[in-house]
């Protein structure tokens, strides 16, 4: 009786399992929109990372402005 379960759900799974023929469509919209939403979290993904950097970037030029014009106080601009 065992053998006999075990055969069915055997059966069951390669039936299931066995490839057969979609006869579906997927027009270009749909392509382009995949692309375009991939693009969009690859962006998002790469702007958030460059935001995170430009802030202590930029203080750090900024403080470094700063002392080079503080060190030439003789009035004349600093080159």
């Amino acid at each position: 009786m065992v053998k006999r379960e075990v055969l069915i759900v055997t059966l069951a799974a390669a039936i299931l399992m066995s490839p057969q023929m979609a006869m579906a469509y997927i027009g270009p919209g749909v392509g382009a929109g995949a692309i375009a939403a991939v693009l969009g979290v690859i962006g998002s993904i790469f702007l958030a990372i460059v935001a995170v950097l430009y802030y202590p970037i930029k203080r750090m030029l900024k403080g470094r402005k700063s002392k080079v014009a503080k060190g030439s106080g003789d009035g004349e601009p600093a080159e």
